[in-house]
């Protein structure tokens, strides 16, 4: 039992391992995500805020959210990540801002 756990260990050691640069990748898709999609249904599809929040909620949860309406630009925190997106054009849409 000892033998096998041990090797289940080292397998997943060995995922981690090939998988760290998409692992670490991951915290920042959630915010960036949020932003992209909550900015392009609200400021591209013209969509209400509350059905918008509820359009890009995930299971993982965010710990903030800023909409300034003024600047049509979208923050979202989550996962110790941050970012943004900004309303550019009707014919460009929305972009994350680097």
């Amino acid at each position: 039992m000892k033998r096998l756990l041990l090797l289940l260990l080292v397998l997943l050691l060995g995922w981690i391992a090939y998988e760290r640069d998409n692992l670490w990748a991951f915290p920042d898709i959630i915010s960036a995500y949020t932003a992209k999609e909550y900015c392009s249904c609200r400021y591209v599809m013209n969509n209400d805020a509350q059905y918008c929040r509820g359009y890009v909620k995930q299971w993982l949860p965010i710990s903030q959210f800023t909409d300034d309406s003024a600047s049509k630009t979208v923050t979202v925190s989550g996962m110790g990540r941050s970012n943004s997106a900004q309303w550019l054009s009707a014919r460009q849409g929305c972009r994350l801002i680097p």
